[in-house]
């Protein structure tokens, strides 16, 4: 792999991490796996089990719920596929249902079982892409249907007098990619698996669950919560592993330039993907989001044309919003090899078989230690050496990990946090399990201790009717319950000229993406939006190409509604409760492509958006604020700098992005009389991450402070205070006063 040794002798590379190859271990095939299974699974190249899948088939074939936490590339797919295939050749009415958390990775299963060519199982999509002629076949004659939980939900549970024949016969669910579902949608997803158990067991089935996930950091516990079923964990991975070589990298300074300003992690990384392709090297680039992965793409194409005309069509972006022929045009092209590099969102994270890839760039950690490895794991999947190479972008998290390569290696992933008891998860949920049949009052234990009292609260307020059977659905239709929260429908973009649809956006995004005047990018091309219309779902774009970007700016406003839990610190408070957060999108800026700079700012008319959810804060008192030496005109700057960096260093501690949470900060709050930083989950109700915050707040904020220290700019820049999120243009901002307000509240903290 040439590109490995010219790249390890960077400058930019802070540290490197070798990853030893290891040998796998495989043990004989169970006794109880069919004739016909063991014949497909030969044919297809595979001899002998790893000992680790052999465990965790065994398990779900003798009727234990087991979720399979092995490394990316350890075979996870032969663990559950081996107990629920041979059932479904031994007992020819028997079915099965597997879940996937991506449309992509359910076509890439099918590809797989469909490969095995078993008799009668015959496996099927039934996803929002199938078409409507297929949707009957599928539920009178597929065993194998492959989903996702957004399918079961809205359409799959809510009809289930149609899949009645499937459901009574149904004996495995599968859950693939289990630690995916964190936050909130993870907390959805376990009350649409307890629905669907539910559904079952009214027409009689009892399935064994069997689920697939990355490594985490309490597999069993979380598979458990999830499925709301005891479940056993195999973590143990015997799979064969090339060496790994995983490079951190800090994109340089740019001393030309006063102040001097860092290059870009967009800019670096296309650069290392067209390094990579020019040496044969095939190539993920992992980005945080669809406008980056269609910038680095557009960036390596034009290089590499510029070096070997032509060459560029061999890299291109991949996202969510495309539609399904494109998208899986794009996965074909990189398996077959007409692809070399492709620059895409995590959704391409996710077990997707992509075999043959060298190496994989990461525009940024990806929030977690479980996503990093998750995407590390892309590379070397056919046993190969692998490189992989974080490159930094400039944030305060980024630039802490590349210089503490300790947080990274040697340690444990997170834990997957979700809550199953968030009212404002659970109420929906009860309503939506009531719409598919009557609640009974034993039913409600399958939802946990807070259901009885809130399927009590939903009769008081009229959505539910309780009778002595139990709680009715009252409502024509069924409620209308987001899963990912979203906030509903994704909107459509649709080129004014053609009517042609480009893509989506979902609606939660829709605001900050697609109001009039954004540039919004596709498949390497430029559209601007003329009109958003929330109503209809539609924003209306014409092509272009203009020579500047956009970023919207919006404004925050926070009231305390409850207060859960607190310590008090004397001059320091430390709070948990619940509050409403008001947030409108005012205006956006156009910055120029070539350099950055501000071309002006053009007001907005958009709606504000009201979100009651779950917030960490402390106060910290003005007397103390003087002690540490924090002067009173500078206690604006000194919070809201100490605001952005924790936010950016929450991740290192919560199995979160800075995306899924907000922040605010104020020299003075209405509703705790004192300068406050607070610090609050995206989603409606909370998802958990507050309460990590709150829990372990002591080292959260200590990572803050010395990721501020050890920067070292002298006013505060991206690496450390400055947000890419911040409404206010990240003014103002005060270094020295951000360590000086969190010295004082760690000295005080126990």
């Amino acid at each position: 792999m040439p590109v490995t040794h010219t790249l390890l002798d960077r400058p930019a590379v802070t540290h490197v991490e070798h990853v030893a190859a290891r040998a796998g271990r495989t043990v004989a095939w169970p006794a109880w796996v069919h004739d016909d299974v063991l014949t497909a699974y030969t044919k297809n190249g595979i001899l002998k089990p790893w000992e680790h899948q052999a465990n965790a088939a065994t398990m779900a074939h003798d009727g234990l719920h087991v979720v399979l936490a092995t490394g990316t590339g350890s075979g996870k797919s032969l663990g559950y596929q081996l107990p629920a295939l041979s059932r479904l050749m031994s007992d020819d009415r028997a079915t099965a249902l597997y879940l996937s958390p991506t449309k992509a990775l359910a076509a890439d299963q099918l590809r797989a079982v469909a490969g095995l060519d078993l008799d009668g199982v015959r496996p099927a999509t039934y996803d929002g892409d199938t078409p409507r002629a297929e949707r009957e076949w599928i539920r009178q004659h597929s065993r194998f249907v492959l989903t996702n939980p957004d399918m079961l939900h809205h359409a799959i549970l809510p009809g289930h007098t149609r899949w009645t024949p499937f459901l009574r016969r149904l004996a495995y669910v599968v859950v693939d990619e289990c630690h995916a579902y964190r936050g909130v949608f993870g907390s959805h997803v376990a009350h649409v698996l307890r629905r669907l158990r539910r559904a079952a067991a009214r027409y009689g089935a009892s399935p064994t669950f069997v689920l697939a996930s990355a490594t985490s950091g309490d597999p069993a516990d979380a598979a458990s919560r999830l499925t709301g079923l005891q479940v056993n964990a195999v973590v143990d991975d015997a799979s064969p592993r090339g060496a790994v070589t995983f490079a951190l990298w800090e994109p340089p300074l740019d001393a030309s330039l006063s102040p001097p300003v860092r290059t870009s992690a967009l800019s670096e990384t296309a650069d290392l993907l067209a390094s990579a392709i020019l040496d044969d090297t095939r190539t993920l680039a992992f980005v945080r989001s669809r406008k980056a992965a269609e910038l680095i793409a557009t960036m390596a194409r034009g290089r590499l044309n510029a070096a070997v005309p032509g060459l560029g069509r061999r890299v291109a972006a991949y996202r969510g919003g495309y539609l399904r022929e494109d998208r899986r045009a794009l996965e074909q092209a990189l398996l077959s090899g007409d692809l070399l590099g492709l620059a895409s969102t995590n959704a391409l994270e996710l077990g997707v078989d992509l075999v043959g890839l060298d190496a994989v760039l990461m525009c940024g950690y990806p929030g977690t230690r479980a996503s990093m490895w998750q995407q590390a794991g892309r590379a070397g999947r056919a046993g190969g050496d692998a490189l992989v190479v974080l490159i930094a972008r400039d944030d305060p998290l980024d630039m802490y990990v590349v210089h503490h390569p300790s947080a990274l290696f040697g340690r444990p992933v997170e834990a997957t946090v979700l809550d199953p008891s968030n009212p404002y998860v659970l109420g929906p949920q009860l309503c939506s399990a009531a719409a598919e049949a009557a609640l009974t009052f034993d039913d409600l234990a399958m939802f946990g201790p807070a259901a009885a009292g809130a399927a009590e609260a939903l009769a008081a307020s009229g959505a539910l009717r309780k009778r002595p059977t139990g709680y009715y659905w009252t409502q024509r239709g069924t409620p209308d319950v987001d899963l990912r929260g979203t906030g509903g429908a994704p909107v459509e973009v649709v080129e004014a000229a053609t009517g042609k649809l480009l893509g989506t956006v979902d609606r939660a995004s829709a605001h900050a993406m697609l109001h009039p005047g954004a540039v919004h990018l596709h498949q390497g091309f430029s559209f601007i939006v003329d009109e958003l219309d929330l109503d209809d779902g539609v924003a209306l774009v014409h092509a272009a190409d203009p020579p500047y970007s956009t970023h919207p700016r919006d404004i925050t406003d926070i009231s305390v509604v409850a207060v859960r839990s607190y310590v008090d610190a004397g001059p320091i408070g430390l709070f948990l409760g619940d509050v409403d957060v008001t947030n409108q999108v005012v205006s956006f800026q156009r910055r120029s492509i070539r350099t950055g700079e501000v071309i002006d700012t053009t007001p907005l008319d958009l709606p504000a958006r009201d979100l009651r959810t779950v917030a960490v804060w402390f106060t910290i008192s003005p007397r103390e604020l003087s002690r540490a030496g924090v002067a009173p005109g500078d206690v604006p700057g000194a919070l809201h700098a100490a605001e952005h960096a924790a936010i950016g260093l929450l991740p290192l501690i919560a199995t979160c992005d800075r995306w899924d949470i907000g922040g605010l900060s104020t020299a003075g709050h209405p509703d705790t009389e004192a300068p406050t930083v607070f610090v609050y989950d995206g989603q409606a109700g909370g998802a958990g991450f507050a309460e990590r915050a709150y829990g372990t707040a002591a080292a959260w904020l200590a990572a803050t402070r010395d990721a501020i220290s050890a920067c070292g700019c002298e006013a505060g820049c991206p690496s450390c205070i400055q947000s890419p999120k911040c409404g206010n243009n990240n003014s103002p901002l005060d270094k020295p006063g951000a360590v000086s307000v969190l010295s004082a509240v760690l000295r005080r903290l126990p």
